[in-house]
């Protein structure tokens, strides 16, 4: 074989590689977006409170936040030791 048969089988090899890597990323790209339909439409995502918050719920985020708060004063204190040896 030539130089120039040995580069034109070179091009036309890469040409097809570039080919199927693009068929295979389109079809991985469809695939995705059916999984994504087919799972949208068996699990549908449940309707959303409104932004409004009650002040019921404003105060149960408010009380779990204060039941919280020696717990991460304590993680805190405890990472500090840990750092500082």
């Amino acid at each position: 074989m030539t130089a120039t048969e040995l580069m034109r089988e070179g091009i036309n090899l890469m040409l097809s590689g570039m080919g199927f890597v693009l068929l295979f990323l389109f079809i991985l790209i469809f695939a995705i977006r059916l999984m994504s339909t087919v799972v949208n439409r068996l699990f549908p995502e449940t309707q959303k409170p409104a932004a409004g918050k009650s002040r019921a719920a404003i105060a149960a985020t408010a009380d779990e936040t204060e039941a919280l708060r020696p717990i991460i004063v304590a993680a805190i204190a405890h990472h500090r030791r840990q750092c500082h040896r």
